[in-house]
């Protein structure tokens, strides 16, 4: 009872999270409670990712293809001053709150809009779990539903790659799909987490994979998929756009090499408290990998190879929504390829 009365109270204070608000960033106490040792070297991974330097550079003898990424909008819309001009539009999905054809539809318009009056030439949507329309599986009748939306003017992916071209004879393999393990009932495009359908789905020459839900232990919380991490490790994308979880939003390096692996092997392992992560084992392994092949790679890059040699890829979540606030308010993302 006392100690059940101590964690209301941290939470009250905001130093702990309502462990039923999973979609909220825990707080610090609650990484040190759960698993310092995790929390510990997830801050070295991301600190050796930032010293390894920018993943990859647009070619040099080509134009650049400008990327813009949005996701999870929920109804709502950014004025065009706040969205950057850019070759190729992406929007990740839960452009609705309800997804209804009405909502559906004004979200396309302002899309097809920005392409006007930003210059895109492409414009790329998948849907999300509130796009409901999108999937007739759970779609049902009522408020228009039956009506179609008229989607003229982007190209909406749903399982499948579209090829682009872009100025300077340059062309980018995008595929989509806004599938996501399961998060409640009336939901679209859901699957369960143990019978995820990644596995040899995603064509190997894609360029840019765009999904809904994030791929495990990449600005996720801890809720993206494990099925399509491992889709991911496979194709290996140049750039991964994604959303739903809105308090994972920014960008992440990614290269699919030793150092990685370790980082999601550790990430991986159940959390064991503070106490007993104090405990050598298996985890600590993975914990020193982490550090091993980073600073190698580190190394290795600056000394042997130089600046600008990297060749890697690049994770979006693009996530507009602000936590959980059902307001607007992280930036719109731009990626050079």
């Amino acid at each position: 009872m006392i100690r059940t009365a101590l964690n209301n109270l941290l939470i009250r204070l905001h130093l702990r999270r309502d462990p039923s608000q999973i979609w909220e960033p825990p707080t610090l106490l609650d990484h040190l409670l759960s698993s310092p040792l995790q929390y510990l070297f997830s801050r070295i991974y991301h600190a050796l990712l930032v010293l390894r330097g920018r993943p990859f550079h647009p070619p040099r003898n080509k134009p650049t293809i400008r990327v813009v990424c949005l996701s999870d909008t929920h109804n709502l819309t950014l004025p065009s001053e706040a969205v950057p001009s850019g070759d190729l539009l992406i929007h990740c999905g839960d452009l609705t709150v309800d997804g209804t054809v009405a909502e559906i539809q004004r979200q396309v318009d302002w899309l097809r809009a920005l392409g006007g009056e930003k210059g895109f030439r492409h414009r790329v949507v998948i849907g999300g779990n509130h796009d409901v329309w999108f999937d007739e599986a759970v779609r049902g009748k009522g408020q228009g539903m039956e009506r179609e939306v008229n989607l003229a003017g982007v190209e909406y992916l749903r399982d499948r790659m579209v090829r682009l071209e872009f100025s300077g004879g340059r062309w980018l393999n995008v595929y989509g799909w806004g599938a996501l393990p399961w998060c409640g009932e009336g939901f679209a495009l859901q699957y369960e987490r143990d019978r995820h359908p990644w596995e040899g789905r995603i064509p190997d020459e894609t360029d840019i994979l765009v999904t809904h839900t994030p791929p495990r232990h990449h600005r996720d919380l801890g809720l993206g998929c494990d099925g399509l991490l491992e889709e991911v490790w496979r194709v290996k994308p140049k750039l991964h756009v994604f959303g739903h979880v809105h308090a994972g939003w920014g960008k992440e390096a990614v290269y699919y090499d030793e150092c990685q692996r370790a980082y999601e092997s550790l990430m991986a392992k159940p959390t064991r408290g503070f106490l007993r992560d104090l405990i050598p084992g298996a985890r600590w392994i993975e914990a020193f990998n982490i550090l091993r092949y980073g600073l190698s790679s580190i190394l290795w890059k600056w000394i042997m190879l130089g600046p600008g040699t990297n060749n890697g890829g690049l994770m979006v979540n693009a996530a507009l929504t602000y936590r959980n606030t059902g307001r607007l308010g992280n930036p719109v993302t731009v990626v050079d390829l």
